[in-house]
């Protein structure tokens, strides 16, 4: 998921204007005080089965260790939060606002991305008691603050909080890659063998076109992606599936041939097929036993009756092409979720790897939300009146607005409550380490 909500520190006079994503909330600094514990207590139980060398992997220069996540988020409270609003703040290592600095050139210099495995020291237990002493004045500055500041800080600390989450997601499809590399095949999730479900028959529901309206709106946090809402017109009736393409049917995708016909292919994905010898999903393998894929719980049989994941957004195209389909557009798909509930299969159930989707109603789909994110053939750009603000906090999402694609709907490994249907998940075409999958979409007539 992509790494976001960094922002600009200094004299609070001069501090740009920010969005108040907590403005609509009627909180207060206790309610406010809970809600950051329990995110930053996730984080923690996420680690606490893992060795310090597990913390400390890297697989490829898109993946960081799990103790540069945890370090990164306390990062961004004491630099955005208690640096400049917390009267007599000592930081904990000044040094670490080098190492833990992402990618925001507006806070200063950055440790380079490929290289954070390099980091030995600070080792895990470090990070743990720079993460309590940050949380520590975070707490006191909470329960002390006038109600001037807790305006200020509050939508930072809204901010930090759906900050840390996103990164408690990708701490989970990073160590899923790392793992991916060791013969022991590391465990950390539950899921299940196979479920032994047969597999639902894809349904097309049909949805009008016309004048819609998409984009963040009412009460609650949204990123600034997210908005201005506005209206889209979409020229025609379309069907959208009721469930995501599951195993099965991506079985036989290959069985066809789908990973040696160029026909299928866009131009970038052909190349990137051939180049890497691509022949099936990530974690994907092929014995004497039959496929097997590869989870955070171990190695198993495919489930044909499970959506299909860690898609690129080339094998998602291929394959709605062999379907006589197409990707939804994402103000097709926000158009049909918004009047749905946002319910599923998220990391709370601690299983990170996708399920077999429940039997939906005669109206409605199925695992919209949770299980696999579902690429678009919407590229990543601003919407109509989208401008960036001053400062760093410019750097927040608008500078990433070129070459990616647009996904919906959350994943196995996306907290509760984090998503919504205006979410807009961003990344590169080949990308596919994430649990990425894909819903089909029909023009009627």
């Amino acid at each position: 998921m992509s790494e976001i909500a960094e922002i600009e520190s200094g004299d609070p006079a001069s501090e740009p204007a920010i969005p108040d994503p907590a403005g609509a909330r009627d909180i207060d600094p206790e309610m406010l005080t809970r809600r950051l514990d329990k995110v930053r207590s996730a984080t923690e139980a996420l680690v606490e089965t893992l060795a310090p060398e597990d913390q400390n992997l890297q697989s490829m220069p898109e993946v960081s260790p799990a103790k540069w996540h945890r370090a990164h988020t306390t990062w961004f409270f004491e630099t955005f939060v208690l640096a400049p609003h917390a009267r007599g703040y000592e930081s904990y290592n000044p040094a670490f606002a080098e190492l833990f600095n992402s990618y925001y050139n507006g806070v200063g210099r950055q440790h380079p991305r490929p290289r954070r495995a390099l980091l030995s020291r600070p080792d895990a237990g470090e990070i743990g008691r720079y993460r309590r002493h940050v949380d520590r004045a975070l707490e006191s500055l909470l329960a002390h603050c006038d109600t001037a500041i807790f305006e200020r800080i509050s939508p930072l600390i809204e901010l930090g909080i759906n900050h840390e989450q996103q990164h408690q997601e990708l701490m989970l499809t990073d160590l899923k890659h790392a793992f991916s590399f060791n013969p022991l095949a590391p465990r950390l999730g539950r899921a299940r063998q196979r479920s032994g479900a047969s597999p639902l028959p894809v349904r097309f529901i049909g949805h009008e076109g016309g004048m819609v309206e998409i984009g963040a709106a009412g009460a609650g946090f949204c990123f600034d992606n997210e908005t201005p809402r506005h209206k889209v017109w979409l020229p025609r009736d379309f069907e959208l599936a009721d469930r995501p393409v599951n195993c099965g049917e991506y079985l036989e995708f290959i069985a066809d041939g789908g990973y040696s016909e160029p026909l299928l292919w866009l131009s970038d994905g052909w190349a990137w097929v051939c180049e890497n010898g691509i022949e099936a999903p990530l974690y994907w393998s092929r014995s004497e036993a039959g496929w097997q894929i590869l989870t955070l719980d171990g190695p198993r049989a495919i489930d044909p009756a499970e959506p299909v994941c860690h898609l690129s957004f080339y094998e998602a195209q291929a394959f709605a092409e062999w379907s006589g389909a197409r990707l939804p557009g994402e103000a097709e798909w926000e158009s049909v979720a918004a009047r749905e509930p946002v319910r599923g299969n998220f990391a709370d159930a601690e299983r990170f790897h996708p399920g077999s989707p429940e039997p939906c109603g005669e109206e409605g789909p199925a695992a919209l939300f949770g299980d696999v994110w579902e690429w678009t053939s919407s590229a990543y750009g601003p919407y109509p009146g989208f401008k960036s603000a001053e400062g760093a906090i410019g750097e927040y999402n608008g500078k990433f607005m070129a070459n990616q694609m647009v996904l919906r709907g959350g994943s196995c490994a996306t907290p509760p409550g984090h998503v919504r249907p205006s979410y807009r998940n961003f990344f590169y075409p080949p990308d596919r380490w994430q649990f990425s999958g894909v819903r089909l979409a029909r023009d009627i007539g």
